[in-house]
Parts: structure tokens; sequence; C-alpha cells
């Protein structure tokens, strides 16, 4: 692939996660439009993110054999068509079919942008570009919104739209079933999966981080209106400035790159997250519900950007950020009814410090893959060793580096080959040496003395 990130990718990725950007106000509007306590709205939304998370477990490692643009445009069809029939229908056994049909679409047309963005020279920059979209679109989105009307017709219509305007656009994708080409050129090795250990760990840790996460985004917009006193359009009006700031800072990020490394990001990012969720949780007025949305949403696609590169990284056919990012849509699954519960059991406040502890907690394991598998931007000089070990596949790791260009940790090591060397012949003596010049004997070397020394009086 080229080094410049195809625009296919891009608008598959904000199609495929405009759904759990816009949860916040689904869920609400399904409580108000539907008469459903807010439990039972934020089961609809963790049903639809589940099937979004069951089509990334589904598709994972078969987008290269089934074909990127079929598959895509598949998921965008089935996307259209079941959050259509949710936003036509208030009948409630048929918007959970809706809900959930729409979302294994969002989930497989996620799966096709995360196989390419893994192939990509710089999968960092590619999901950055992706979470710049996807946050400008939703801004937008609730600005918007909350004047043309309520009921939850209209958010499922916006996502049912955005999968339409995103089919043509797949006709830049590869049509037929062979291997998706690394940057290299080459095609994308098989074999197992790289980096078990780390893969499993910063799966488990994601599915964790975000529910931990979307247990507050699901029920932000609760926080607003019955803690803060807020009316819906000003609580909209924050989440389009906070998603306008997620822009600068995804923007920060992007030009940051890999200069910190990822270890740095993740690990000091996710600690500044937990205090702001324990400060929206909190909020009883406008300051500081405004103050703690705008920050952690902020920071949020921030670390998030970092998170997507260092699982495309974990291997170029992109099974790692598959398998990640569903892990990651199942934790997103449960956030809104896990927060749900937390608030109706023990309030908002209680729930912000323990949603705070947990980040805390994650914010370990993270790290400690991102320093076990690409942590550092630089290698130091003489690491890089004759045989290829884990010195040299730290360069793997490294946002804008080329996919298989160095050996993977705990790869085979060479084969060393002996080769004969001939015998030296002695040293030559310092009789054996002349000055430069014809060959021609006492005389010519006469000859080039005196002419060099006429040259060097002139």
């Amino acid at each position: 692939m080229s080094r410049r990130t195809p625009r296919p990718l891009v608008a598959l990725f904000t199609a495929g996660y405009l759904a759990p950007y816009l949860l916040p106000t689904v869920v609400g509007r399904l409580g108000d439009s539907l008469h459903l306590p807010p439990a039972q709205a934020g089961l609809i939304g963790s049903a639809l993110l589940m099937s979004s998370a069951a089509a990334g477990f589904t598709f994972a490692g078969r987008v290269d054999r089934m074909g990127p643009r079929t598959l895509a445009r598949a998921g965008l069809l089935l996307a259209a068509l079941g959050y259509s029939a949710a936003a036509a229908t208030s009948f409630v056994p048929l918007v959970v079919i809706g809900a959930m049909a729409g979302g294994f679409g969002s989930g497989t047309a996620t799966t096709v942008a995360a196989t390419g963005i893994a192939g990509q020279r710089d999968p960092h920059r590619a999901s950055t570009l992706g979470l710049l979209s996807v946050s400008a679109l939703a801004g937008a989105l609730y600005l918007t919104m909350p004047h043309l009307g309520t009921g939850h017709a209209l958010p499922f219509a916006a996502i049912a739209l955005t999968a339409l305007a995103t089919w043509p656009v797949t006709s830049g994708l590869e049509s037929g079933t062979a291997q998706l080409p690394t940057p290299a050129g080459q095609p994308r090795p098989a074999g197992p999966l790289p980096f078990r250990r780390s893969g499993l760990v910063l799966a488990a840790a994601m599915l964790c981080w975000s529910m931990a996460q979307n247990s507050l985004w699901g029920v932000s917009s609760r926080i607003g209106t019955d803690q803060a006193g807020l009316t819906e359009i000003t609580v909209g009006a924050v989440f389009a400035v906070a998603l306008g700031t997620a822009l600068v800072g995804v923007l920060g990020a992007g030009a940051l790159g890999s200069r910190l490394g990822r270890a740095a990001p993740i690990g000091a990012g996710t600690a500044l997250i937990a205090c702001c969720i324990v400060v929206s949780a909190r909020a009883d007025d406008l300051t500081s519900f405004a103050t703690g949305e705008i920050a952690w949403n902020t920071l949020y696609p921030v670390v998030l950007s970092y998170l997507i590169g260092l699982a495309a990284s974990l291997d170029p056919r992109g099974r790692w950020a598959v398998l990640v990012g569903s892990a990651a849509s199942l934790g997103t699954a449960c956030g809104p009814l896990t927060g749900s519960v937390l608030s109706q059991t023990a309030g908002y406040p209680a729930m912000g410090t323990t949603l705070a502890v947990a980040l805390l907690v994650l914010a370990l394991p993270l790290t400690a893959v991102a320093l076990h598998t690409g942590g550092s931007p630089l290698l130091r000089p003489g690491t890089v060793r004759r045989r290829g070990g884990a010195p040299a596949a730290l360069v793997a790791g490294v946002t804008g580096a080329p996919a298989g260009a160095v050996p993977q940790m705990g790869a085979p090591e060479q084969p060393v080959v002996e080769i004969t060397v001939s015998t030296p012949q002695p040293a030559p003596t310092q009789e054996e040496f002349s000055t430069a010049g014809p060959r021609g004997g006492s005389a010519g070397l006469g000859q080039s003395s005196n002419a060099n020394a006429s040259t060097s009086a002139r």
C-alpha cells in the first residue's frame, strides 16, 4: 500500500465507529421515547454493541479470503437496513432486532477498516485520521439533532445514512480474495498469531478499559440532565464542544507520533482519564460537567489512537487489530449496562470513583504491553545483533516501521554459515614500496622526483 492512507479505510472506520460515539443520545432517547428505565435503555445499547463485537470475532482473519470490498459492502448494507428498521418503529422487540442487525453491520465495516489499517506503513497515523473523521461527524450531529426533534429515530437514521454514504467509497477497496499486500509490497505472511501473550493481555485489558470508558459515556447524558440540571440542548452543546476538542487531541497525537513511544501516552493518558471521570461523575452544574466531559473527550481519542496502533503493530495481517478491537467493542457493549447499574445502585459519584480505580489498575498491563512490544521509539546504538532477537524486533513496534522489515520477537534465529578464508600472505617489507609515478626503472623514478620538486617550487 502507499504511504497515504486510502480514503475507503477512513470512511469505513467512521461508519463503523459512529454508533459508539452516538451512544449517549441513543440510550437517552430510547429511554425517553419508548418510556424505558435507564437500565433497559442501556441494555438495548449494549445489545447493539455486543452484536458489533460479534462481527469482529466472526470475521477476524477472514477479510483477505472473503474480499475486502464484498465484506465491507455487505456490512454497510446490513447497517443501513438494521438502523433504518430501528428508526421506523416504536415496538421495542423490533427496535432491539434492528439495532442488533445494524450493530453487526457496523462491526463488519470496522473489521475491514482495522485489517486494512494494520497493513499501512503507519497504523497510528491511519487510526488517527479515522478518529478525526468520526469525531468531527459525531460533533456535528450532536449540534444539529436537538434542533431537529426528539425521539430515537434521529440517531438511528443518522447512522444508517452514514453507512449508505460510505458505500460508493468502497470501490477503492480490493475486490478479489487474494491476500492484501504489506507496505513493502509483499503478501501478508501466513502462520500463527505472533505475540500471543502480549496480544491476549492487550485484548483483556482493552475489554475492561473500554467498559470503564463507556460506563460513563453511556450515562453522561443522564448526569447532565438529572444531576447537573441541564437541558438536552445544553448537554448536546457540551458534547459537541467536547468532541471538537477531541479533534485537537487527535491532531496533537498525530503530530506527536512515536516521539514518546507508546508506553508513556497510554499509561499517563489512562491515569489522566481516570481523574476526568471522577470530575464528570461528580458534576452538579454546567461548569463542572463541561470541564469533566471536555477534558475526558480530549484525552480519550488520543490514548485510543495509540492503543489501536499498538494492536495493529502486533500482526501485519491485522488479526490482532481485529481481535483487540472486537474485545474493546465487547467492553463498550457492557458499558451502558454497567454504568446504568452502578449509577442506580450507588449513585453517579460512587460510580465515577469505581471506574477511576479500575482504570488506574488497567494502566499497568497496558503500559507493560506497550513497553514489551513497541514502547521504545528508537534503538540504542549496538542493540541490533547478528542474529534476530528482541532488540531488533523492537523496530517492528515503532510507529511507521514497515511490517516484516525486521525479525519478530521470538522468531527462529538465522543459521550461521561458516566461510573459509584463505591464509593471508606475509606482510610486505618497507623495501618493496616505492614512490608514486611511472614504473620505468630507476631513471623513471628520478624523473618523477625531479618533476615533483619542480612543481613544489612553483
